[in-house]
């Protein structure tokens, strides 16, 4: 007993331990860490002040989804985003982070390049002229929503195909990553593009996670020393670092010098999480912005002084405004920016944008009001303040904006004048953007499986049971667990098929159009080159729990009607019918998916893909074979077991 006490204590200190750390690695917990010298400690100047220098601002916008068949205001509303949006707001550069065009069949299963997509990207922006107003960067993504991923890129046997449709009407037209550097009187400023798609580009749905290689991570590493030189550096991409894929030390570390990492991909997760910002452990920003394609949602950021400031925004809802000092304490970081100019500063400053003349801009500290900010030239308007008022803890700052057309806008944030402050993120966005999930599903799908052979061959070898006690759940469930493991042949099935769903392959197919491919569990062969594993091991836990698993229990459970006499007709009249019909019914939806999955392959990959597919096809052809099996199976093959079971129940 006291054995017992001990080992709950352990386990409660561990798991103590374990929430702890989890609370302290997501910024749930803990007393703030010091804050790292500021990079411009005594060189507090310049400081905002009245004057309407030392500022640029520019945008973001991702996941467009230029599509023929979906949707055709995505392309109408970008037209007027780059002739309306960008003539109000004067960007000096836009980010264009990935997914440009839809690449979706008509049913929208299946995945193809469609020129007309590149080229309506192209006319909007050759109709527009926008590259002439501002400097328009844009880079390939990942289309896709839900489970169903694939790249710009995708289907693309190499960067040299006539199908690279990007380097033929994007405006970078450059594969890979790049540096740009925006030269200002008053400084440089890069901008480092991280291209993680996958080379070559397979068909969906396993393009969800991108990959660096050592190569790609030598060159931003190179792209990261020279940005030492500049003012501040902001990296952009259209995957979520915790969706790419990258050798030792990590993208996040590569990038650990940036003052922000600007991306896309997650589409807000179809509306569930419509923020998805968090800190690196380094300091750096991570920015996913919400997409396009649906909520038609876009970035303005602005360096101010050397402090970065962003605000999200609605296509087409004016005024847009932005404030710029004080900036927002949540997004502080004094290893990257020189927060001491804020202490210093002698006036507020704001960015404030309309398609009709600004008519008022009113400044609210803690709910008193400061005053009426005056216009000085462009989208700036700034209003004296004294920073020294609110050095004692956090304040909010609000400032509200009318424009001569009556429409209003009002923003806030917390702010402080105070060092070794801090606020936490929201610890589910921090989750979501820093986790490296693909570890946490091969290590997920290594334990299910790990977990069901256990138990498979545990009670291949373990004694016949001796049941004295009244039947139960507990005592049914191993007694049918006995069963299937001393039959052979339903033992070496469910075996084989486990260690097959781990080994492979899956199906084989053309990944890529014209070029045959197989796909594993741990990744993808296709045309001489290995791409890692990372949608797979998701596919693989999903096969394994809603479809390999459910068919274990489901013999387990079949097997035990057969021991207490039962046959397939006859066990549909027992006392619990209905039960037994919900069992039923469970397999049968289970079953729909397997057989749907069949029917995904064959449109995503092809017919051969669907023929040759063990994990799919086959096995939604085998399944029925093996459970009719099970029902028509001799009562003798099962006869020790009901000879113990009817002994037991009369006992």
């Amino acid at each position: 007993m006291a054995g017992v006490l001990a080992l709950r204590v352990v386990a409660g200190l561990a798991a103590a331990a374990l929430a702890a750390l989890l609370l302290e690695h997501y910024g749930l917990a803990g007393p703030p860490s010091p804050l790292p010298k500021p990079r411009d400690a005594q060189r507090p100047h310049p400081a905002p002040g009245s004057g309407a220098h030392n500022v640029f601002w520019g945008l973001q916008i991702s996941d467009i989804h230029l599509s023929r068949f979906q949707d055709p205001g995505r392309a109408l509303d970008l037209e007027k985003f780059c002739s309306e949006t960008i003539d109000i707001i004067q960007p000096a550069l836009v980010l264009a982070t990935g997914d440009l065009t839809d690449a979706k069949t008509k049913e929208h299963l299946g995945s193809r390049q469609h020129e007309v997509e590149w080229q309506t990207y192209q006319r909007i922006l050759k109709k527009t002229r926008v590259l002439e107003k501002t400097k328009w960067l844009d880079i390939k993504g990942n289309h896709g929503e839900c489970l169903l991923f694939f790249l710009d890129a995708y289907n693309i046997p190499s960067l040299e195909s006539i199908t690279n449709y990007y380097r033929k009407y994007s405006a970078v037209r450059k594969d890979g990553s790049f540096h740009y550097v925006h030269s200002t009187p008053f400084g440089n400023y890069s901008f480092i593009s991280v291209d993680a798609t996958q080379r070559p580009g397979p068909k969906r749905p396993y393009n969800f996670f991108g990959i660096l290689d050592e190569k790609q991570m030598e060159e931003l590493l190179s792209f990261s020393k020279k940005s030492s030189q500049s003012n501040q550096t902001i990296w952009f991409g259209h995957f979520t670092t915790s969706t790419i894929l990258s050798p030792s030390p990590g993208i996040r570390t590569v990038m650990s010098s940036a003052t922000a990492y600007l991306c896309g991909h997650l589409h807000t997760l179809g509306g569930l999480m419509p923020v998805l910002h968090t800190r690196h452990f380094t300091g750096t920003l991570e920015l996913e912005v919400g997409d396009w394609k649906d909520n038609r949602r876009y970035r303005i950021f602005a360096f101010d002084h050397d402090l970065f400031s962003f605000a999200d925004v609605t296509f087409d809802k004016w005024p847009v405004v932005l404030i710029t000092n004080p900036k927002s304490l949540l997004y502080s970081c004094a290893k990257h920016e020189p927060l001491e100019r804020l202490f210093h500063s002698t006036h507020i400053r704001v960015l404030a944008f309309s398609s009709s003349p600004i008519t008022s801009v009113a400044v609210k500290i803690d709910g008193a009001n400061v005053g009426q900010a005056a216009h000085v030239s462009g989208p700036i308007f700034i209003l004296k303040w004294n920073p020294k008022n609110y050095s004692n803890g956090t304040h909010t700052i609000e400032v509200s904006v009318q424009d001569s057309a009556g429409r209003s806008k009002s923003v806030h944030h917390i702010f402080s004048a105070k060092e070794n402050t801090h606020l936490k993120f929201d610890p589910l966005a921090s989750f979501i953007l820093l986790t490296d999930h693909y570890i946490v599903a091969r290590v997920l799908f290594v334990l299910i499986v790990l977990t069901q052979l256990a138990i498979l061959i545990t009670f291949r070898y373990l004694a016949y049971p001796e049941l004295k006690e009244p039947p139960g759940f507990a005592n049914m469930t191993a007694f049918s667990l006995h069963i299937l493991g001393k039959t052979n042949i339903f033992y070496y099935s469910v075996l084989l098929l486990t260690l097959y769903t781990v080994l492979g392959p899956w199906f084989v197919g053309e990944i890529i159009d014209g070029k045959l491919g197989c796909c594993f569990s741990f990744g993808i062969f296709v045309d001489g080159h290995f791409l890692q594993g990372g949608l797979t091991f998701i596919s693989g836990i999903m096969q394994l729990v809603f479809f390999n698993i459910p068919l274990m229990a489901y013999i387990c459970w079949s097997l035990l009607q057969r021991c207490f006499g039962y046959s397939f007709r006859s066990h549909l009249h027992q006392g619990k019918r209905w039960k037994i019909i919900s069992i039923y019914l469970l397999m049968l939806l289970l079953y729909t998916w397997q057989v749907y999955s069949c029917y995904f392959l064959h449109v995503t990959y092809g017919t051969l893909a669907f023929f040759f597919s063990p994990l799919r096809t086959w096995l939604t052809l085998l399944t029925p074979v093996l459970i009719r099996y099970v029902w028509t199976l001799n009562s003798t093959g099962l006869g020790t077991f009901m000879v113990q079971l009817k002994s037991h129940l009369s006992s």
